[in-house]
């Protein structure tokens, strides 16, 4: 398996679908736009409202997934990610991956108390396509 391929994939899709545990251990699933910023297939960062669910839930519960696809008209690939979600407010990761649009959403700026960072790390992969799947690990 090529994990340089399968980062390149991710790269290139504009909607991630994160995974949180709610407090009676069921999954929520959440389409988001695409990461900010990756290291690979090991760092994912996600900006949120520090408002939000999902940040309540992953704080009391940091195992997370994601999922990138693309759906061709023949081809369906997909890549689920298993791992740890970190909510970060420190002020050196949210100028890291703040665009000057955001302001939009958070009026204060990069200091809005609002405005959070998703931290996703990866422990484990699992590809999908041609009707075929495997297993990856991520070191």
């Amino acid at each position: 398996m090529d994990l340089h391929k399968i980062s390149s994939f991710i790269k290139r899709q504009n909607t991630a679908f994160i995974c949180s545990v709610d407090d009676e251990g069921f999954p929520n699933v959440k389409a988001m736009l695409k990461p900010r910023k990756t290291d690979g297939l090991k760092e994912f960062y996600f900006s949120t409202n520090t408002s939000s669910m999902r940040v309540k839930q992953y704080l009391k519960n940091p195992n997370a997934s994601i999922y990138f696809y693309h759906k061709g008209l023949i081809k369906y690939i997909g890549v689920m990610l298993r791992g740890k979600m970190e909510v970060l407010t420190d002020r050196e990761t949210k100028e890291m991956i703040w665009r000057k649009g955001d302001t939009v959403f958070y009026r204060s700026g990069v200091t809005d108390p609002d405005y959070c960072v998703l931290k996703f790390t990866a422990e484990s992969g699992r590809f999908y396509c041609n009707l075929e799947t495997e297993d990856f690990a991520i070191d």
